[in-house]
């Protein structure tokens, strides 16, 4: 099949679409790129959607593994958010990071693309990620630097307070919910200038707990969800070693 539009996503579970929970679509989830793919075709019979991105993936690894295969997806639209899961890492040079970051996305733009880059969340809210503030910043503004420099897009996610309701996010606390994704689709559509009909589903209330209730509730969530993801770290393994992108040829929802 031939497609006129073509646009390719690239990145880690914030774009392979983990938290936005869909058991019929592959690796069991939905997410903005989806959500976005969607929208984009209903008004383009000749479009087609690739989404490279898989759970748990660091800069570095998206650079190897999805750069080349989305180039060769020959993109109109291409999207990426990488390094996320680096800056949860206390020993990380950002600078030497995000310089590879730049070449990877003079490599999307030298294809004639238009490239989506994202900024990172402001996690002020969480007292553990929120630890990682001062590295998003630092980040974020090499981010603008390099969107800058190729004439990329940016959807600054730094600056979207609406994520600061609970409610936008998943169970685990880490991911966004399935009104978080859908919230984001519609920033980046707005970015993009496309019409949309993209409505938000209800957010599940997150009751504010106190005392004793709150650390019987973040106990719980450290054994179902930051206990596991620490000990991947401390093993070496991710939650996406066994998982293939959700769609790595072009195609149609």
């Amino acid at each position: 099949m031939d497609f006129t539009s073509r646009f390719v996503a690239l990145g880690d579970s914030f774009t392979e679409g983990v938290g936005d929970d869909d058991p019929t679509r592959p690796n069991g989830v939905r997410g903005w790129a989806d959500r976005v793919a969607e929208q984009l075709g209903a008004a383009d019979p000749g479009f087609g959607y690739a989404n490279l991105a898989i759970r748990g993936r660091k800069l570095r690894q998206i650079l190897a593994e999805q750069v080349d295969a989305a180039v060769e997806l020959k993109p109109t639209l291409a999207s990426i958010y990488a390094g996320a899961n680096d800056i949860l890492r206390p020993r990380i040079d950002i600078d030497d990071l995000l310089a590879e970051y730049d070449d990877g996305i003079r490599k999307l733009a030298a294809t004639g693309a238009t490239v989506l880059m994202f900024t990172g969340f402001d996690a002020r809210g969480s007292k553990v990620f929120g630890t990682m503030r001062g590295r998003t910043a630092i980040y974020n503004e090499l981010v603008r630097g390099i969107a800058g420099d190729h004439g990329a897009l940016l959807v600054d996610y730094w600056r979207f307070s609406e994520y600061y309701d609970w409610g936008m996010w998943a169970k685990d606390r880490m991911h966004m919910s399935a009104a978080g994704h859908a919230n984001m689709a519609k920033r980046v559509m707005e970015v993009l200038k496309y019409d949309h009909s993209i409505d938000i589903p209800p957010m599940t209330p997150v009751p504010e707990l106190r005392g004793a209730e709150a650390l019987r509730a973040n106990a719980q969530w450290f054994r179902e969800y930051a206990g596991p993801w620490v000990v991947r770290r401390v093993t070496g393994k991710s939650s996406g070693d066994n998982l293939s992108p959700k769609y790595p040829q072009l195609t149609r929802l």
